[in-house]
């Protein structure tokens, strides 16, 4: 290591400068149904357009209302260093009725049968799952675009290819607390000045009344609650479907319906653009309180006390300064008692009446926060108080009042405005906004960047662990790697039912024309550490048990960190669990239709009934009560809220979802917040079960897998193969690292992020050449002294002959003293979306640390239209040493690329200390 980037310090580049909020849009919640978008606006095929979930169409539309509310395309916006981030929970439409549609086959299988059973002929049994499927195939719809149009992270991708924004694009999900997080996520990248502005937006829709069953059965559903049955995807709207109220119409349903978006930028480059500015954002801090067990919310006033003054505090404000005070929390009795004792005693002492109270609505989930922060925004611009906040009749204490109808927001003498809004999510996270007007031209002018501020603090590796095919654990993952076979080969039947679902060298919405893949079977129990109730164990989603496993490595051995932390986990918003669930829910909901097919009609009611019952039999009783662990088993976040809580770190979890750069993107996070200093250590990773029927289903409708096996480079590449997989890394500072004594597997010296704003399909070099030139900008060293590159590899000759001629561009320069290794670790273990870019770091930690190259397997002929020549570089078959290069340490890079255009890049080295110590490095122990 060399030493002039050991002496930085994690301090923001213009310590607490504020954010600005130049663009607002809110879509009227009581018409989300009613908002018309026209997709040509935005360059979207009609193909497409018809797979895309409903929340997509409406989030560009906030987007565009958002950006033109700045003055796009008039006004400057710098595009290049422009990130979109989408804050959403639950699955979405498209999720669910794509999720119906596959498990539609198996279904009409069991009806066949039960009609057999119940004295129908083979012929009007056949009849029967037949007409079924007929009859339901226009509610379901299908498209060979479906797999892309119903991911959550190609809303923010497909905004970024609107309207031409090249910096990073991601879909985060924090139960009620997403719009904070994404707002922190925000206020991180422009303070650290990885980008120049931030498009976030934030959408919450009832896609599916099992959400509410699962919010009532944690007593989250007010009088007159109910069950309703499920459609197949906007479930809510489906007619008969025992729709859910409608905003407006009554105020218990658990879930409250908004989509909007702010558009941030430092003050001093919104006030050197000349934008208007509605409100500037001082802080934004998020706490955990970590506690075992269901996800609930913490009742903790000391905590939230604490959040509250910690945030004030960062922002450089008194609690006497403070005006106005929104409490977005989740309403439920007891929380919201706490989250108002705690601001009374924050402002204990004040005169009656010194401070307004609003409140917001956290049923409205991910879109609670920023609901609440546009509202204040625009009272901060136009010198009111918000409308009437709901529950405004509701008593306060002393030092609280409500405002009045149109009540002017007078400032105190000499001071600006000042707002705080306080939120928190049933997983344990406090959140405390301060917002202040914006008074006079503040700081201004062009300011040179330099690679010395946060961005370039190196963040090191102190523990990692993982789980993929055939390897149970680290160690296991480097013994296949060492091996030089492939794990991948055919999948269990009870994956992929081949009878229904597997059709070889068939293209169809219906069917898998491959078995193959990389499988991991799910826990059956949990970690011996871990005290967790069966109950509950069985209501975790897949992901999450197997992420609780790898955690359990992650930390084997060693102390739980302690301090403020962040848990970034990069998976799929929308895990199985919800998506079966709610299936279940809409096949439930199918016993009349099933009753009146016109194949049926020679059997008498008594027939019918015992037909029915068998069926209820064969595909599972929904009738029985839901438990209050049901909803954790649904929150792509509850990934990393289970390690969070199970292990007592104080550390905000989220999801974060990329496509297939969703581990790296989660790290990005990561490295975000500990350069900050908003954190003190993270756990960072990727998990995901891409071997699913489902998955598979979709994937090889638009012909994305392999026919064979995944063969990254070769010369007959058709594609990737699906892979189940987990791995998850503990970092920290690297100095706070050296102090503490830890074990440094490998140094995280960059990040580097952009979109393509391109195709949302096709892989783009100058995409990818974007993401490698913006981590290159942050260190002190130059691309030809990197020894290694963990590729993305996705496996087919367009895609692995992009990603070459991307790498030739950068890695192609300067005196190499050899050739440039590349491999890629889906060879081996296979494509594991979500996971796929924690498998290529932890390959590439644990090459570092043994002092070996990685081989590669599958590869027979190497495609000679890849152009290696031109760095120069190798794809190796067989594993070679890796010799530590004269004055400087092994360095390496991975690179992750997802659908719609996400590139990622990491640039890491090992810790040269640790060889001061130990000249000789070995595989993990």
């Amino acid at each position: 290591m060399t030493s002039d980037w050991q002496a930085r310090r994690a301090t923001p580049a213009r310590p607490g400068e504020p954010l600005a909020i130049v663009g607002l849009a809110e879509l009227d919640p009581d018409g989300l149904d009613d908002v018309v978008v026209d997709v040509a606006r935005f360059g979207i095929p009609p193909m497409q357009a018809r797979s895309m979930n409903r929340m997509q169409l409406l989030m560009l539309e906030a987007a565009r209302l958002c950006l033109a509310d700045a003055g796009h395309p008039e006004r400057p916006l710098p595009a290049e260093r422009t990130d979109v981030v989408t804050g959403l929970c639950f699955a979405l439409d498209r999720q669910h009725a794509n999720a119906v549609r596959i498990e539609l086959p198996r279904y009409a299988r069991e009806v066949e049968r039960a009609a057999r059973a119940a004295g129908a002929t083979p012929d009007r049994a056949a009849r029967a799952a037949a007409e079924l499927r007929e009859r339901l195939a226009p509610r379901l719809g299908g498209s060979p675009h479906d797999r892309v149009g119903e991911m959550a992270s190609t809303i923010p991708a497909r905004i970024a290819a609107a309207f031409k924004l090249r910096g990073r694009t991601l879909a985060v999900e924090s139960a009620e607390a997403t719009s904070f997080v994404a707002l922190a996520h925000a206020v991180d990248q422009l303070r650290a000045e990885a980008s120049d502005a931030v498009l976030v937006l934030a959408g919450q829709r009832r896609e599916s009344p099992f959400v509410a069953e699962a919010l009532a059965a944690k007593g989250r559903f007010g009088p007159g609650g109910g069950r309703a049955s499920a459609g197949a995807g906007g479930a809510e709207r489906a007619p008969g479907s025992g729709a859910a109220p409608r905003p407006g119409e009554t105020s218990d349903h658990p879930v409250v319906e908004g989509v909007g978006a702010v558009l941030l930028k430092r003050l001093s480059t919104a006030v050197r653009d000349g934008d208007r500015v509605y409100a500037t954002v001082l802080d934004c801090t998020l706490r955990h309180d970590p506690r075992p067990g269901t996800f609930r919310h913490s009742h903790s006033v000391a905590l939230r006390q604490e959040a509250a003054a910690d945030s004030l505090r960062a922002a450089g404000a008194e609690p006497d300064t403070v005006q106005y005070v929104v409490c977005a929390g989740s309403s439920v009795p007891r929380e919201a008692a706490a989250e108002r004792e705690a601001l009374a005693r924050l402002h204990a002492g004040r005169a009656p009446g010194a401070v307004v109270l609003g409140t917001g609505d956290g049923r409205a989930f991910a879109h609670a926060g920023l609901a609440s922060v546009s509202r204040v925004a625009r009272g901060l611009r136009e010198g009111r108080y918000p409308g009437p906040p709901v529950g405004d009749a509701e008593p306060v204490e002393v030092p609280f009042r409500r405002a009045r109808a149109g009540e002017a927001w007078v400032a105190r003498p000499g001071a600006p405005r000042r707002a705080v809004v306080h939120g928190s999510s049933l997983t344990g996270t406090f959140c405390h906004l301060v917002l202040e007007e914006h008074r006079g031209p503040g700081p201004a002018g062009p300011r040179a960047r330099s690679r010395s501020g946060p961005r370039a603090v190196p963040v090191a590796v102190v523990g990692l662990g993982g789980r993929f095919a055939g390897a149970p654990d680290a160690a296991g993952f480097w013994r296949v790697v060492g091996s030089g076979r492939t794990r991948i080969g055919p999948v269990p039947d009870h994956v992929l039912d081949r009878d229904l679902y597997h059709c070889p060298g068939s293209l169809s919405l219906t069917h898998s024309y491959t078995d193959q893949g990389g499988h991991v079977p799910v826990p059956a129990d949990p970690p011996d550490d871990l005290a967790v109730l069966p109950l509950r164990y069985a209501a975790m989603d897949g992901a999450q048990r197997l992420a609780l496993d790898v955690a359990a490595e992650l930390f084997a051995g060693r102390r739980a960190p302690t301090g403020r932390g962040v848990v970034a986990v990069g998976t799929t918003l929308g895990l199985t669990k919800e998506r079966r669930a709610h299936t279940d829910l809409f096949l439930a909901g199918l016993e009349d239709t099933v009753a009146a097919l016109p194949a049926l009609d020679g059997l008498s009611a008594l027939r019918k009934k015992k037909l029915l019952e068998r069926l209820r039999e064969r595909t599972g009783d929904s009738a029985a009560e839901p438990s209050p662990a049901l909803l954790d088993g649904c929150l792509a976040s509850g990934v990393a809220a289970l390690l969070a809580n199970e292990y007592g770190l104080g550390a905000v979890p989220l999801a974060v979802e990329a496509a297939c750069a969703s581990s790296l993107a989660a790290l990005d996070v990561a490295v975000g917040a500990l350069r900050s200093g908003t954190a003190d250590f993270a756990v960072a990773g990727g998990v995901e079960l891409a071997c699913t029927t489902r998955d598979m289903v979709l994937c090889s409708a638009l012909g994305l897998l392999s026919h064979s096996r995944n063969a990254p480079f070769d010369a007959a590449a058709d594609g990737f193969t699906p892979g189940d997989g987990c791995g998850l890394f503990l970092l920290k500072r690297y100095e706070d690292a050296r102090r503490d004594g830890d074990t440094v597997h490998g140094v995280i010296r960059a990040v580097g992020a952009s979109n393509d704003a391109k195709s949302l399909i096709a892989p783009d070099v100058a995409g990818q050449v974007r993401a490698m030139q913006r981590a290159f900008a942050q260190v002190d060293f130059e691309p030809c002294t990197v020894d290694y590159l963990e590729a993305h590899g996705t496996g087919t000759k367009v895609g692995d002959r992009v990603e070459i001629a991307a790498a030739a561009r950068l890695y192609a320069g300067g005196p190499r003293a050899g050739a440039l290794r590349i491999g890629s670790a889906k060879s081996f273990f296979g494509h594991t979306f979500a996971a796929a870019g924690s498998a290529g770091l932890l390959r590439t930690l644990l090459a570092l640390r043994a002092g070996t190259l990685p081989p590669n397997t599958l590869l027979r002929t190497l495609n000679p239209a890849l152009g290696l020549a031109a760095i120069p570089a190798e794809i190796a078959t067989r594993a070679e040493p890796w010799p530590r290069p004269p004055g400087r340490p092994r360095r390496a890079a991975v690179s992750s690329f997802g659908t719609g255009g996400i590139n990622y890049h990491v640039l890491v080295e090992e810790d040269q200390t640790r060889h001061a110590r130990h000249e000789k490095g070995s595989g993990p122990r």
